[in-house]
């Protein structure tokens, strides 16, 4: 199995790339606090899954993985700090968290997985 033709990785790039969207066309101060942080966490998450699967051993890919879900949730964070101070809008918040949470689900599956016989 190649990289790209991993869900978890394929979504996580999809909502990377939304949030880039989001938050490119934002005021100058917004993205330099907010809009950065954000975008790095979002990033990191596909980041995270594709260093894991590079690695040689299954532990270390678990690791990765873990980090992958560490970051998820700090873009969760992000994306309620960015809708409390109204930078985005209850439907963009609520569609991305709920992406979100799916590929959090889909992650712990994955993680779950990692080193089993059952692949």
């Amino acid at each position: 199995m190649k990289l790209e033709e991993l869900n978890i990785y394929q979504i996580s790039m999809e909502i990377s790339d939304e949030i880039w969207d989001l938050v490119k066309d934002w005021k100058y101060f917004e993205k330099d606090t907010i809009g950065k942080q954000l975008v790095r966490s979002a990033d990191s998450i596909s980041a995270n899954i594709s260093e894991g699967f590079g690695r040689f051993y299954f532990k270390e890919n678990k690791n990765f993985n873990y980090y992958a879900r560490g970051s998820l949730y700090e873009t969760k964070t992000w994306l309620s700090k960015a809708y409390s101070r109204k930078l985005i809008d209850e439907n963009v918040f609520n569609l991305l968290i709920k992406k979100l949470d799916s590929l959090g689900i889909k992650l712990n599956n994955y993680i779950k997985t990692i080193g089993s016989n059952n692949k």
